[in-house]
């Protein structure tokens, strides 16, 4: 029977909420739109698990509690690490008994006095984050500046079966607010430095029925994103392993794909279903296809909560087949890998690669020359491929996981018609820092051709004042350290190559800062 008493503690709740104060960012920022570049998930504190509970490994949902499944050994007989459970002193306390108990507990707000438990058994599972980026250049771009954007997150995920008694699937529901300003626009950059940044905007995320019919095929239907299910991150230790970067190229998905279709991408919510199908009745093997409301108007500011169709120019149809090797958890069994394969149609009428000259500060004397027309449907695909290069042998809380994909697009409209990325993320730095990671990550985005040889041509006459487009590439060297399992601080730097896509501005250096938490 659980007890839900209030400790009354005074000397340990003023260390709590005074650390929470401390914690606690406040912020006064302009407001912007929404961009294809600010469109990805925090880190960290969005690291999705894969199932609704942890005794439940083959659940559907990959949209539930953001707990990165990290672990604290503690030195066992032989030298050889093992694993203790959180310290989670607030089952019948609001809180925790210690400080020390806080620091070790799996979220930032516990248990609830054992409400968060009693909710999660009877079929409502509820999260929380909160996370910042930060990044500066004090070198490079067309200016030096200093930005810093936030997001907060709630998590609602429902098991219709606990709830009802009735298999019939779950109910997911996600709202966020954002605020902050962006560095990329200041340097300026193809690929915002900053994996976030938008207007103070309250804005519906995710609102979801799927439905597990069998053992072969699951479906998903309502307001939601394709950067979830398709092009899309794999869990490693528990973590997205693509937002082991702050850098937005990387984090989320490869951004080329959002440049270049209607790819719906996070925090925005447009109708849209997919289906996955499983033809071995597990995981090795899946087929999915989706459709999804291509609306370029959902980022803005006023339509947060718009949930209808107006506005929208097409569907975006993906579909994606995976091959998956692995055990049951990345600290035992075989070392997982991932091969991902997939395309896309986009129905929608847009203009031409011509009519994106304007990215490159190109002169609007000169733009009115250039041989912009429409085009009826957009295609392209995509290769991915990540696997777990090691376990250490020693201590299974440590490993090294990769990750590398290619990204291409039609090259009638695409203004990056080819895009690499690569990481590699290292996790347990120190043998005393088993939930640190180091990360190292690149970026590889070649302008199209098309626009390369119409700016050559162009200066070929003559012209002054324009800078041919070839391509923009960026590295990021980060470390992550996690003095607890709901707290990561991140520091990084990035170096971008030919910002903006030009040879115009000198090469700039960043330094970015990173913060999210599990609440």
């Amino acid at each position: 029977m659980l007890n839900y008493s209030h400790d009354p503690g005074r000397k340990k709740g003023v260390i709590y909420v005074s650390t929470l104060i401390l914690l606690w960012i406040p912020c006064g920022l302009e407001a912007q739109d929404l961009s294809k570049t600010s469109a990805v998930q925090p880190v960290n504190v969005h690291e999705r698990v894969k199932s609704f509970s942890p005794s439940s490994k083959n659940a559907p949902t990959r949209t539930v509690t953001p707990r990165p499944l990290l672990v604290q050994p503690v030195p066992g007989a032989g030298g050889v690490a093992r694993v203790p459970g959180t310290s989670d002193t607030t089952e019948n306390s609001f809180f925790p008994d210690s400080f020390h108990d806080w620091l070790t507990q799996s979220t930032m707000t516990g248990d609830w006095a054992g409400w968060r438990t009693w909710l999660t058994r009877k079929g409502i599972n509820i999260a929380g984050h909160y996370f910042q980026d930060s990044a500066g250049n004090p070198m490079g771009g067309a200016s030096q500046n200093v930005r810093y954007a936030h997001e907060v997150g709630v998590n609602v995920d429902f098991d219709l079966k606990k709830l009802t008694g009735l298999s019939i699937g779950l109910f997911h529901l996600t709202v966020t607010s954002r605020a902050g300003l962006g560095l990329g626009a200041k340097l300026p950059a193809l690929d915002s430095p900053q994996e976030i940044y938008g207007s103070p905007t309250v804005r519906l995320s995710l609102l979801s029925w799927e439905m597990p019919w069998n053992k072969y095929v699951t479906t998903d239907v309502g307001e939601m994103n394709a950067e979830t299910d398709f092009e899309s991150w794999s869990m490693y230790w528990g973590m997205n392993n693509y937002c082991q970067f702050e850098s937005n190229a990387i984090c989320g998905m490869p951004q080329s794909i959002a440049f270049n279709s209607g790819y719906s991408y996070y925090p925005t919510a447009h109708p849209g279903a997919w289906v996955k199908f499983y033809p071995a009745g597990n995981d090795h093997y899946s087929i999915q296809f989706g459709a999804y409301s291509v609306d370029p108007t959902i980022g803005n500011t006023h339509n947060g909560w718009k949930m209808n169709l107006h506005g929208a120019t097409g569907t975006f149809l993906p579909f994606q087949l995976v091959w998956h090797q692995g055990g049951k958890d990345d600290y035992s069994g075989p070392l997982q890998t991932n091969v991902k394969i997939g395309g896309y149609w986009d129905s929608s009428e847009v203009k031409n690669v011509y009519s994106q000259l304007g990215t490159f500060e190109i002169p609007a004397q000169y733009l009115v020359s250039a041989p912009v027309s429409k085009v009826r449907g957009r295609f392209g695909g995509w290769f991915q491929f990540d696997r777990m290069l090691e376990r250490d042998e020693n201590d299974p809380n440590r490993g090294t996981s990769f990750f590398a994909s290619f990204t291409w697009g039609d090259p009638r409209t695409s203004v990056a018609p080819y895009f690499v990325d690569w990481g590699l993320t290292r996790k347990g730095t120190f043998r005393s820092r088993p939930n640190d990671t180091v990360s190292l990550g690149m970026k590889m985005l070649w302008v199209s051709p098309k626009l390369t040889n119409w700016v050559h041509e162009l200066q070929g006459t003559g012209a002054t004042g324009i800078y041919k487009p070839s391509g923009e590439h960026a590295i990021e060297l980060n470390y992550g350290w996690r003095p607890t399992p709901w707290l990561l601080i991140r520091p990084g730097a990035q170096y971008i190559w030919s910002t903006g896509g030009t040879n115009k501005y000198k090469n700039p250096i960043i330094l970015d800062f990173e913060t999210g938490i599990t609440l």
